[in-house]
């Protein structure tokens, strides 16, 4: 369409890029592409088929026997110091075999060329099928994005929280449950609660294995053990995956991974999703109740009609972003461990998409990371909207009135909470002297207040690890 129109040959950068993750929030997701990238799968599918050949060289194979031992780290080097060049070279050979695997499996025969290694170069890629390339170079690769990039980002958060915990423990809240006001609570133990359930989610997560498929066309090395029937290809295949590369093999397979495990470590991450999504919604709540304030920084617009705003946007964003990672690894979770018979292509193009969901992920990360250092706490309107509830301590006033053996005391409190307007400290102790129970309990009784009716909050955050 005239005027709508972009070209060619523009560059990829935020205003043409299609989605987000390589576009407005680029510069947040970065660290995930040497990883998850094009150039980063290329780059892996690299040093699987030379650690592969290398590993080949080690049984050997009699044709490996006399392989220069010298030349294993200048090989290596070959994806050790795999470029953006490197990456154009395989794509230029993939639109002629119209093969991604094939291509990098000819880009590494060119570089054996050039280090002498010709006549051995057949080795390359020998026996397999391409899965057994995508399916350890993908979860290498998701294996290291999880580690090195998003387990610390999420580890960051939760010291944050973890801090605010420590720091709140004993500032007194009232709470609302069904929307209505209930026993108070501390700001530090709200925290605390999305803490530990991080812990739970985060300590399953990190168990969950990185599993791989390595195994020929269909899974039982039909063209290994033709050439080769006198070796244990099975042996071989878990020294490679578990010892070189520190995946977990799967023994048993079709010509792809079963996906079971990766669909395991998309729905734990989700979990840790709903946490933080959950988390996210309450501090709105709290900032829209005025019990935060929102550090300012100078020249920032709230609303662009309305001057005196300061919107929750960053809480806003990790929420957004959270829900749409969520979405994606939902349909990786269901789609990816059925395959029609041996192996169909549908698991291809829905892997391709794995950074999008850890991209989302991380974009959110760092925008709950931003809100919550904005965070300021402000503890004189949690003290007025405590102070304006007196009715919340009817609670344990009943309860010490059980304790003493008095007649009804829930049913008395419910009538003096319910038909007697708002209950105010006065009323409150009006209420206790009238009762007819000794001076004692009367004196227990007028200890409780809104503001330290609050259990073991600040014991319940100290039960958290660091």
């Amino acid at each position: 369409m005239q005027g709508f129109q972009i070209s060619h040959s523009m560059q990829l950068n935020e205003l043409t890029a299609l989605a987000p993750v390589d576009g407005r929030y680029r510069s947040r997701t970065a660290l995930l592409a040497p990883f998850l990238s094009e150039w980063g799968l290329i780059r892996h599918r690299v040093e699987i088929e030379v650690e592969y050949f290398l590993s080949l060289t080690q049984i050997p194979l009699p044709p490996l026997a006399n392989f220069p031992s010298e030349l294993a780290e200048p090989l290596r080097d070959v994806y050790r110091n795999f470029s953006e060049a490197d990456a154009d070279r395989i794509k230029a050979l993939e639109r002629v075999t119209n093969h991604d695997v094939k291509a990098a499996e000819y880009f590494l025969k060119e570089e054996m060329n050039r280090l002498g290694l010709g006549e051995v170069s057949e080795f390359v890629h020998f026996g397999l099928t391409s899965q057994d390339v995508n399916n350890t170079a993908i979860p290498l690769s998701l294996m290291r994005a999880t580690r090195e990039v998003l387990l610390p980002q999420l580890a960051e958060v939760r010291a944050t929280l973890l801090e605010q915990a420590r720091a709140w423990k004993h500032v007194p809240m009232l709470a609302r449950t069904h929307g209505q006001t209930a026993s108070p609570v501390t700001v530090g133990k709200e925290w605390a609660v999305f803490v530990e359930r991080l812990d739970i989610q985060m300590a399953t997560f990190q168990a969950v294995e990185f599993t791989a498929k390595f195994g020929g066309a269909t899974g039982q090395f039909n063209a290994h053990v033709a050439a080769y029937p006198e070796q244990d290809w099975s042996a071989f295949a878990r020294g490679f995956v578990e010892g070189t590369l520190g995946l977990k093999r799967s023994r048993i397979t079709t010509q792809i991974e079963h996906y079971d495990q990766f669909a395991a470590w998309c729905d734990n991450l989700r979990r840790i999703h709903t946490v933080l999504m959950d988390m996210n919604r309450d501090v709105w709540t709290y900032i829209s109740m005025d019990y935060f304030k929102q550090r300012i920084k100078e020249g920032e617009v709230g609303s662009s009609a309305m001057p005196h705003k300061v919107n929750p946007i960053d809480f806003e964003n990790a929420e957004g972003n959270l829900g749409v990672a969520n979405a994606l690894l939902s349909h990786f979770s269901e789609k990816l461990p059925l395959s029609r018979l041996q192996r169909d292509l549908t698991d291809s193009t829905v892997l391709r998409n794995i950074g999008v969901p850890l991209g989302h992920s991380l974009i959110a990360l760092l925008s709950m990371q931003k809100g919550l250092d904005k965070l300021l706490l402000n503890a004189d309107q949690m003290a007025i909207d405590l102070e304006a509830n007196w009715a919340i301590v009817s609670e344990g006033v009943q309860t010490i009135l059980r304790r003493e053996g008095y007649p009804k005391p829930y049913e008395a409190l419910k009538a003096l909470t319910r038909n007697h307007g708002r209950i105010n400290a006065d009323s409150m102790r009006a209420f206790i002297d009238q009762l007819e129970v000794n001076d004692s309990v009367k004196a227990e009784l007028r200890q409780l207040t809104p503001a330290n009716y609050i259990g073991h909050a600040a014991e319940l955050v100290d039960l958290l690890k660091d």
